[in-house]
């Protein structure tokens, strides 16, 4: 079985660099912990640590994660840590929401609406931000509806609305630029004049605003961030770069060779439509006719090789199916004309934040705690 080795104190150690950067700005934060798919034992790790303990009960604003199972798991652990659910819920799941979330980000009265009767009922008080739409076409409010959106929700028993947000770089990938966060601004401080109410937090940043601390390119009213990729990976999605001294070495993919053979480059017989293998084009070079080709133990059903880079240079994809993929090892020699790898061994990956996620997600690799 392949595996995926976790270093919790490269995680650890990410969560306090960003902590202290992000205080030094000014600006509070969520740790957006859904990469880790509910990990137990992960969570365990993190939340006991008496290096991070008082970072992430004391500073870090809040835990968030788009699964409200893992949510359950969060709140299992650590009771007291303020957790937010951070997409639109379902209606049928607003129970859950107000059992095992703190906050939620909303984007439809009539879910608001539901999650105030559920709130009603277990007598609390649940806290949303509300999402405005700049541009990115996921979830948020139009913007010339936000006005009479808010009026519909102020007035509500058990709903405090302590924040207006925005999701910028998920989908099509639209850059959180000074200008999409100053509009931001702007509507907070329409809302807070319209209806006097006071709004706290004005969600604006990810990890793909985070090079933009640096630049003075964030407004003063853009005060939270939701942090996840830098975190774990300490990479910004702004530009797939390490992110100030953040540590890349928190995960690391370690897949078996089941098979290593010299073979052909090129396959031999008639091509069909029916194939399910996900391959390179063939560009077989004149003087080469065949290679060694490693078969590893993982394949489509738990990550895109896209999102996986050998850490040997020399390593190319060849192909993948549902549960084995095919890389061209080249020669297999070391420099001392021994041989490479073999049977039995291990090819290291660094993965991506969704090679990451895919593969926390898999019961198919096995996950190393240290």
């Amino acid at each position: 079985m392949s595996e995926l080795i976790v270093k919790t104190n490269k995680i650890i150690g990410n969560i306090q660099k960003l902590n202290d950067f992000l205080v030094t700005n000014k600006i509070d934060w969520s740790l957006i912990v859904k990469v880790l798919s509910g990990h137990k034992l992960i969570l365990e790790k993190l939340f006991s640590d008496n290096s991070i303990k008082e970072v992430l009960i004391n500073n870090v604003h809040s835990i968030g994660d788009s699964r409200l199972s893992n949510l359950k798991v969060i709140k299992k652990i650590a009771p007291d840590i303020i957790t937010m659910y951070i997409k639109p819920a379902a209606i049928k799941n607003v129970k859950s929401v107000i059992k095992f979330a703190d906050i939620s980000f909303n984007t439809t009265l009539s879910t608001i609406l539901a999650l105030n009767e559920e709130a009603k009922g277990n007598n609390k008080i649940h806290r949303i931000i509300i999402m405005i739409e700049m541009g990115e076409l996921r979830e948020g409010v139009l913007r010339e509806d936000i006005i009479d959106f808010y009026s519909n929700i102020f007035q509500l028993s058990n709903i405090k609305v302590i924040g207006l947000g925005t999701n910028l770089g998920c989908m099509y990938g639209i850059e959180p630029t000074y200008d999409k966060l100053i509009q931001l601004s702007l509507y907070k401080q329409l809302l807070e004049a319209k209806f006097n109410k006071k709004l706290n937090l004005i969600s604006g940043g990810s990890s793909i605003t985070l090079p933009l601390i640096g630049k003075n390119k964030i407004p003063k009213a853009i005060n939270h961030f939701r942090i996840g990729e830098a975190v774990f990976l300490g990479t910004s999605p702004f530009n797939n770069k390490k992110f100030h001294n953040l540590s890349t070495e928190a995960f690391e993919f370690k897949a078996n060779i089941i098979e290593l053979e010299e073979k052909e480059l090129e396959p031999d017989g008639q091509l069909s439509d029916g194939n399910v293998g996900h391959v390179i084009d063939f560009e077989a070079e004149e003087t080469i006719q065949k290679s060694y080709k490693a078969i590893l133990d993982f394949g489509l059903l738990d990550v895109d090789v896209n999102e996986i880079i050998p850490k040997d240079k020399n390593i190319k994809f060849i192909g993948t199916t549902s549960d084995m993929t095919v890389y061209d090892i080249g020669p297999n020699l070391t420099k001392s004309q021994k041989l490479k790898y073999k049977v039995g061994k291990q090819i290291s990956f660094h993965p991506s934040y969704m090679a990451v996620a895919r593969l926390m997600n898999s019961k198919f690799i096995e996950k190393k705690i240290f």
